[in-house]
């Protein structure tokens, strides 16, 4: 993929970084090294490209439904991309692709149906004879900073529904997988995107990012990735809009008299797929204690049983970490939680490079794999009493993403809904679990923000209140 057809604003970086594939640790490509002048142009370019006016919502309806069938034709081909630059074992990279082809479906949508409201003026004595309108526009360019574990569905949440929205787009992917953010634009400017709505910059770490958030010309801030970080931007850019979707230590809850084989399997998959690399993998299992032993048994049976390595193997179901220090990383968070009194009952290993799939079960209150984001294939099993201890132990924690709870108690089922506080309470699934249309976001450290294309085109616009009075008729009017 040439610089040139990637990147026709930032193609005069003078300097380019090696983007890897983590497990063979081929070089794949070299990208730009943006900083501040890439991103300037490319700022310069995108403000230039919303004073146009010149690309109407159907015409944004139309590109996002193109691209999504081109998604749909290409799926393999991104797929392989996806997996040689993020490390996913190729099965999941696939489903990502369909995602994301639905993503920008359901932005399509809200191109054509985005509107405002009717005020009603005459609910009160001064507003009578007048029409009231709140309108909706186009906030202004966006800056939208994504991270490496969803490289293509990730991107398409933020993008997507900025086109939607009416807003040109300076992108800064992950510096671990910028490809397929390339090539996802390159696929919408195929399907008649203007080519200066969005412009991708790149970088090696945050030099680009750091420049974007600073950068006057973003009017909003969309950012998926660590707490750190996230609040960080927020607090350097207090006059924009900026919008959070960060991280968690995603608990479910599961009680007696659920059919325990099913939620071993659902759980496993939940915790270990993207090599447990998503903000919502499921890293507590909350475990009522009549059920403890037998559910720990299942977990370690299902983690055992998956396979490991190459990421391209059709058979594989879990791939490497993104780095090699994220892996030494979890490995010593793993072997931490065991010398404190936690039992590893599966993985803790390497393999083929691999971290194998991790059960972990007693570890100690207060330790790093209970109370911070593991972002790797752990599980960690916490035995409770009674329904009352369960829902307390999922709230300590300042993260507040998604949570799930498996029970057959319809009453229990409402309270985890009420006293869950997180920003998705999902029953008798994983939390996991996300559709791409659901509002998607958290509370606490884990973000400020709604995502899914009707929540996110709303926040990428601005309300003007727009008020209708009559004129007054003169005397030859009136006969």
């Amino acid at each position: 993929m040439s610089t040139t057809e990637a990147f026709r604003v930032v193609e005069q970086a003078a300097e380019v970084v090696p983007v890897a594939n983590p497990y063979t640790g081929e070089v794949l490509a070299h990208v730009p090294l943006c900083g501040p002048e890439e991103v300037d142009r490319a700022c310069t370019r995108a403000a230039a490209a919303l004073a146009r006016d010149d690309f109407p919502p159907h015409a944004r309806a139309r590109v996002l439904d193109a691209a999504a069938r081109r998604l749909g034709e290409r799926q393999e081909e991104l797929a392989q991309l996806i997996t040689a630059e993020s490390g996913k074992v190729i099965r999941d990279a696939r489903a990502e692709v369909g995602r994301a082809a639905e993503t920008l479906r359901f932005s399509a949508a809200e191109a054509r149906t985005l509107t405002g409201e009717v005020v009603p003026m005459e609910a009160t004595a001064a507003g009578v004879g007048k029409l009231g309108l709140a309108i909706r526009l186009p906030i202004g360019v966006v800056g939208a900073i994504t991270p490496f574990n969803f490289p293509i569905n990730t991107v398409a949440h933020k993008i997507a529904p900025a086109v939607a929205a009416g807003c040109p787009v300076v992108l800064k992917p992950a510096p671990q997988t910028p490809l397929t953010a390339i090539r996802l634009v390159e696929l919408l400017v195929e399907c008649g995107l203007p080519e200066d709505w969005i412009t991708v910059v790149t970088d090696e770490e945050k030099r680009a990012g750091e420049a974007l958030v600073e950068h006057p010309v973003p009017r909003l801030l969309t950012f998926t990735g660590s707490s750190v970080v996230g609040w960080g931007i927020a607090a350097k850019a207090p006059r924009k809009k900026v919008l959070l979707e960060l991280g968690s230590n995603a608990p479910v809850i599961v009680e007696p008299g659920v059919a325990l084989p099913e939620c071993a399997q659902r759980i496993a998959r939940a915790a270990f797929g993207t090599a447990g690399q998503s903000c919502i993998s499921v890293q507590r299992v909350l475990v009522h204690r009549s059920v403890h032993a037998e559910l720990r048994d299942l977990l370690a049976e299902a983690a055992a049983g998956l396979v490991v390595g190459d990421p391209t193997a059709e058979g594989s179901d879990v791939g490497p970490l993104i780095t090699r220090d994220e892996t030494a990383r979890v490995h010593t968070w793993i072997r931490e939680a065991a010398a404190e009194g936690g039992e590893v009952v599966s993985g803790g290993v390497l393999e083929d490079g691999c971290l194998r799939p991790t059960v972990l079960d007693r570890a100690p209150d207060g330790s790093k794999v209970r109370t911070r984001e593991l972002f790797g294939p752990v599980l960690v099993l916490i035995a409770y009493d009674d329904f009352d201890e369960a829902l307390r132990i999922a709230n300590e924690t300042p993260y507040g993403l998604q949570a799930g709870v498996f029970t057959t108690d319809l009453g229990k089922a409402l309270r985890a809904a009420r006293e869950l506080d997180f920003g998705g309470v999902l029953v008798n699934d994983v939390p996991t679990y996300r559709a791409d249309q659901q509002p998607y976001g958290g509370v606490g450290e884990s973000g400020n923000t709604r995502e899914g294309p009707h929540f996110a085109v709303r926040e990428m616009t601005e309300i003007r209140f727009v008020s209708l009075q009559a004129p007054p008729l003169d005397g030859s009017a009136r006969s």
